[in-house]
């Protein structure tokens, strides 16, 4: 997979999209992923970081001006500079890091939770909304940059925490815990998530009594899991034992559930992060069942990889999946935690 990485990449750094460096990024955390990493960086390595730093902005974020993505390239690219360990990086990456955390959502009073979008963070630019993909995103960063600004006056502007918790349980089918009119207590949706409050990509559905349910995602459901591991609630909170309720009522290989064949990749790579984070080793299935997660995922996984040592969505499209340098890496990087997990 690594060697299909390092002959796929453009002379120039970067993989895919000179517009979009968070490409770069995750294919960057894929060589850092390598159990058997060299300890000299690659020249390929060091030309992609260099094609990362030339997109850095006076503002600390990390995009191309005009072609959109700002919050999303800056989030990936500041993780893909934590991921180096690498000194030289450190000044760039805490600026990101604290343009990151000035894109928290904020509307009507201030400081206070008074809209559903509030306490989020979204791609930036024109998309006049946060939502909970880029909320993970960029507070996962956040987290795992956390060292940089640890006692320094910086850390008193850090991201609000609470506010983004918040979020999150906004885009939750909790109604214990939401208020707003579209959640359910339908098994079928109660614990998952949507994208952001008011829209899921799973679409609506009627209930009995005739109300409009949006309906809960895999993907998105294990970025709420995750999100809520960066926000360091413990897996014994309401929130967190629903949400996984849900993931193992749901739990499947063949597709991201509701979704199809839509974002599978994102969604293995999602499953990986979160259940790593808390630990869950088997799963236990409603029928009884216990799962060995890791194990199934490897192989599918090893399975599905192509001869030229890469990976590629053969079913959907939508969300780049058609694309190998992504896809590879997100493999990449779910097989590493997989290695590491054992």
């Amino acid at each position: 997979g690594l060697r299909f990485l390092e002959q796929s990449q453009n002379k120039e750094g970067y993989w895919l999209d000179p517009d979009h460096p968070a490409v770069t990024a995750l294919c960057l955390m894929a060589h850092h992923s390598n159990p058997n990493k060299p300890k000299a960086e690659p020249a390929w390595v060091k030309k992609a970081y260099g094609h990362i730093l030339k997109q850095k902005q006076k503002n600390g974020s990390i995009y191309v001006p005009g072609k959109g993505l700002a919050n999303y390239n800056t989030a990936l690219c500041l993780m893909a500079l934590v991921a180096a360990e690498n000194p030289a990086y450190t000044d760039t990456a805490k600026q990101a890091r604290a343009y990151l955390v000035r894109q928290q959502w904020d509307l009507g009073k201030k400081k206070e939770q008074d809209h559903p979008l509030d306490g989020g963070i979204g791609y930036g630019n024109r998309y006049p909304h946060s939502d909970l993909n880029n909320t993970l995103t960029a507070i996962e960063a956040i987290y795992y940059s956390r060292h940089l600004i640890a006692d320094s006056p910086e850390a008193k502007n850090d991201l609000n925490w609470g506010a983004a918790i918040k979020f999150i349980q906004n885009c939750q089918n909790l109604p214990s815990h939401n208020k707003q009119p579209w959640t359910s207590d339908d098994p079928k949706h109660k614990g998952g998530f949507i994208y952001f409050p008011g829209k899921s990509m799973a679409g609506e559905e009627k209930g009995k009594n005739g109300k409009t349910a949006l309906r809960s995602y895999g993907s998105i459901s294990y970025a709420g899991m995750l999100s809520y591991a960066y926000a360091q609630l413990d897996k014994s909170d309401p929130r967190v034992k629903a949400v996984r309720e849900w993931l193992i009522k749901n739990y499947t290989l063949e597709e991201n559930p509701a979704m199809g064949a839509q974002g599978l990749y994102y969604y293995y790579y999602l499953m990986t992060k979160a259940l790593t984070i808390y630990g869950t080793d088997m799963l236990e299935l409603p029928n009884g069942k216990k799962v060995d997660w890791r194990k199934d995922l490897a192989l599918k996984l090893m399975g599905n990889q192509a001869q030229d040592g890469s990976w590629v969505n053969q079913k959907s499209a939508r969300w780049w999946e058609s694309e190998k340098p992504l896809v590879t890496a997100y493999s990449l990087i779910s097989l590493s935690l997989i290695h590491r997990g054992q």
